[in-house]
């Protein structure tokens, strides 16, 4: 089992800048690929980022490209999403995730409770 837990969520002005956490503990999550998806009101739950825990290499949806970044702190067994130039379109819940990879939700095995980003125009 691996267990996810997300912070750093909250409501930010349109143009501004969050940066989401996702701590992970369980058993070695080393060989997964960590995942950061979102999930609108009455929309379905769209792919946002991922990152290869071992190498690092990340892959990102085409609405974030250039505005948010992904990384990981072995150390602190922690995944980070830097989100930049924030848009109201941006606002959903987002939730972190680990698994096979790729841009399908049902890719991932495991999930955090998720952490609610409102932007405000």
């Amino acid at each position: 089992q691996v267990q996810l837990v997300e912070s750093g969520g909250g409501l930010v002005q349109a143009g501004g800048s969050l940066r989401l956490s996702c701590a992970a503990s369980g058993r070695t999550f080393s060989y997964y690929v960590m995942g950061w998806f979102r999930q609108a009101p009455g929309k379905e739950r769209e792919f946002v980022a991922h990152i290869i825990w071992s190498g690092g290499s990340t892959y990102y949806a085409d609405s974030v490209k250039g505005r948010f970044t992904i990384s990981r702190d072995n150390a602190k067994n922690t995944v980070y999403l830097q989100m930049n130039s924030l848009k109201p379109e941006d606002t959903a819940v987002y939730y972190c995730a680990a698994g096979r990879g790729g841009s399908l939700w049902k890719q991932y095995d495991y999930w955090g409770q998720g952490t609610q980003v409102t932007v405000s125009s």
